[in-house]
């Protein structure tokens, strides 16, 4: 499980972040639906069996499970693409900026 720091203006919003999930994960070949369960948006999508994805602590909680046997690298990349894009757009932080926060809060720089 990994958590995201929001930037400033992102709100914490579960609905906007199902949005977010339903444009990247919810469409295309591989796509599936965003269903709620227990507080929690679930979906899967190409080489991620099940993403889990929920607000605590006005953190981005995120948990996946991958699958990568018998996936083509043509949907290991797309997968990656859009887990990358969602993050960026969930957060507002670039990978980047993400990998800056977490050494930060683990006191790395």
């Amino acid at each position: 499980m990994q958590e995201y720091k929001l930037k400033r203006g992102y709100t914490p919003d579960i609905e906007r972040i199902r949005g977010l999930m339903k444009d990247y994960f919810g469409t295309g070949i591989y796509g599936t639906e965003v269903k709620v369960e227990g507080g929690k948006l679930k979906t899967s999508y190409g080489a991620l069996k099940e993403i889990t994805v929920w607000i605590d602590n006005k953190k981005l909680c995120v948990d996946t499970v991958s699958d990568n046997s018998g996936v083509s690298d043509d949907i290991i990349l797309d997968t990656n693409k859009r887990f990358r894009s969602f993050l960026d757009n969930g957060t507002g932080y670039t990978s980047k900026d993400r990998v800056k926060n977490a050494k930060k809060e683990v006191g790395g720089e």
